[in-house]
């Protein structure tokens, strides 16, 4: 059994244990020789990592999405955990239990599935039905999309993530449609857009081993890749109404919210506009929950700053866990000396001001 996770390492104490490679540079000091860049991680998180000494024997014996044992000190600099690596070797695939090493939904991907698909089951519009009917009958993309995490780091970055993240969004949607029930919402719709939104995922992303992305998702990205996905499928469902469909494929390019977060257009209706606002707030959630249980950002009231979030988090838990220790009282200052030659004058401006109570001015 792999022992110690990233999560249980210990800062400034030497260990050995073993990583997924999840990135590797080759780089050079002032002086010209080489050192190592890595990102070292199993399914509890990852490390940066650095190797200054011996570079040259070691830095073609591995690559990106090997297994490693490492010799190495845990050290904090910039305020971010940081490995210093002693020894590195590569080790055989058959030599690891690939779970120790990929993170995980808690939640069983099948169990999630099968729920999904009682979600697709509640759709009551005909065309949206069998669109949904037509996708996940593909055992590809339903394997895919009980595999794939959500995102490669910043939410539901975890396999599984992505189904985990939609079967909540599609709770949201429910809730709030309900909530805004004088809105004359199409429910069908918001949840058809809730499901595919990132479907396109299960190829902008690589999942295998480390996550990262596909050469798909870098020259389309995951929006450009659902448009293509679903009209694939809609091809064999000739009767779909098309202003329908502008009205899906408007909510995928959509979600994001803004020109500059990628979206190619804002949203611009309401079924658009809340599942733009129930997405960011469901992976803002997401986001905040892994920032608290992160063991490398302390255990103290406040988290360190959070990147996507742009700010630091409270830790409520342990900002209401109960009330400090007083400071201890303070010692009594020195009585103050009357100067030798003070006389009856200093012996009367020493009784008025005690008489006001040693009032400051």
């Amino acid at each position: 059994m792999k022992s110690p996770y990233v999560s249980e390492i210990e800062p400034d104490k030497t260990f050995t244990t073993t990583f997924l490679v999840q990135s590797k540079e080759i780089r050079q000091k002032k002086t010209g020789e080489p050192f190592l860049s890595l990102i070292l991680g199993d399914r509890t998180g990852d490390l940066d990592a650095k190797m200054w000494d011996n570079v040259s024997e070691v830095m073609e014996t591995f690559d990106r999405d090997d297994f490693v044992r490492v010799k190495a000190l845990l050290q904090i600099y910039h305020n971010r955990p940081q490995l210093t690596i002693h020894r590195i070797q590569r080790i055989a695939d058959s030599e690891v239990d690939f779970g120790d090493y990929f993170p995980a939904s808690a939640r069983d991907r099948d169990e999630m599935l099968e729920e999904l698909r009682g979600v697709i089951a509640g759709i009551g519009s005909a065309p949206l039905k069998a669109l949904l009917e037509a996708l996940f009958a593909d055992p590809e993309i339903a394997r895919r999309f009980k595999t794939a995490p959500a995102a490669k780091q910043i939410h539901h970055a975890y396999l599984g993530g992505l189904i985990e993240h939609v079967l909540s969004l599609c709770g949201l949607c429910k809730t709030s449609a309900a909530h805004y029930r004088g809105h004359n919402l199409d429910l069908d719709l918001l949840l058809t857009g809730a499901i595919l939104h990132d479907i396109g995922k299960i190829h902008e992303l690589s999942y295998e081993r480390s996550f990262s992305y596909s050469s798909d998702g870098q020259l389309l990205g995951h929006m450009m890749i659902a448009l293509r996905m679903i009209g694939e499928k809609l091809a064999a469902i000739p009767d779909f109404p098309p202003r329908l469909r502008n009205l899906l494929e408007h909510m995928i390019i959509s979600h994001h919210g803004h020109l500059e977060f990628g979206s190619p257009k804002v949203p611009m209706f309401p079924e658009a506009l809340l599942l733009h606002y129930l997405d960011d707030l469901d992976s803002k959630m997401e986001c905040m929950r892994q920032a608290i249980a992160d063991p490398r950002s302390g255990n103290g009231e406040f988290t360190g700053y959070h990147n996507s979030l742009e700010r630091s988090v409270l830790r409520k838990a342990a900002y209401l866990g109960g009330p400090r220790k007083p400071p201890p009282p303070a010692a009594p200052p020195p009585p103050s000396k009357p100067a030798a030659n003070a006389g009856i004058f200093g012996d009367k401006l020493r009784q008025a001001l005690s008489s006001e109570g040693g009032r400051e001015g």
